[in-house]
């Protein structure tokens, strides 16, 4: 594999300062401004008859907004994370299917929609009621109230940030690496490596764990998104590949028949 030298700068990307109040273009005090919920009530509403499993919206536990802005460390790259919470087990009792078709409609609801609103991205999240949630800060737009609320007092101040360039340098690397020379199964590891980091960081230390801010820091610069693209390229072009195998065999199969009959 190529190795590749990424030059890490000071730039926003690095930013996990906090600050003193919630986000004021999104809330009122400690309540979602009323626009802001009224739009949130919609889009969840959409989202749940996108879903195409006979749900309405009597048929949720609750909906929520989590991550940054709905906490005291938000940025320029904050989005939106609107969470439909879903008993899977009263859909289906197989629940890997369940998810497995719930977030392929989520994928395929936030790759055709670009919906903002005082100009951050809404995110939607299709979550099971039983799945561990990290948050700092939860709150139900279907109830109006908190469910975790954040606590300005208990926010971690960064002090780690080089070790965070130290793990960013060396994922975004090996990132441009593959893109330089793609291999499907060396991108999956790395898909996996990431996710794995990720969520142990998360289980241990929380949303200001070094590994979840690295994830933030790739995803700021859009690493993660040009991983996901190869790997959907790559897996694209296996499949291709392996559809002409087979057109080949076939032709040749057929060719080797008529050959036997001639002989």
């Amino acid at each position: 594999m190529t190795t590749i030298k990424v030059n890490v700068g000071t730039n926003g990307a690095f930013d996990f300062k906090t600050h003193n109040t919630l986000n004021k273009k999104i809330w009122d005090g400690n309540s979602l401004k009323k626009e802001v919920h009224e739009k949130l009530l919609e889009i969840a509403k959409r989202f749940i008859n996108f879903l195409d499993l006979d749900l309405t919206i009597d048929d949720i536990e609750d909906i929520t907004i989590t991550g940054s802005l709905a906490n005291y460390n938000y940025t320029k790259y904050s989005d939106i994370d609107l969470h439909i919470i879903i008993d899977y087990d009263s859909l289906d009792e197989n629940r890997e299917l369940i998810k497995n078709l719930l977030l392929s409609r989520k994928y395929i609801w936030n790759n055709s929609h670009d919906i903002r609103i005082k100009g951050y991205e809404v995110e939607l999240y299709p979550q099971n009621s039983k799945e561990a949630h990290y948050s700092t800060g939860v709150y139900s737009v279907l109830n109006e109230k908190w469910v975790k609320k954040p606590l300005l007092s208990t926010i971690q101040r960064i002090t780690n940030v080089e070790d965070i360039k130290r793990k960013y340098k060396d994922i975004a690397e090996r990132i441009s690496a593959l893109e330089e020379n793609p291999e499907y199964e060396q991108i999956k590891k790395l898909v996996e490596k990431i996710k794995k980091m990720r969520r142990s960081g998360l289980e241990v230390a929380g949303e200001f764990s070094i590994e979840n801010l690295t994830f933030k820091v790739l995803r700021r610069k859009g690493h993660i998104g040009k991983l996901f693209k190869l790997k959907r390229d790559e897996y694209d072009k296996q499949l291709s590949l392996m559809e002409v195998k087979k057109i080949i065999r076939e032709q040749t199969e057929i060719v080797l028949k008529k050959a036997a009959k001639i002989i």
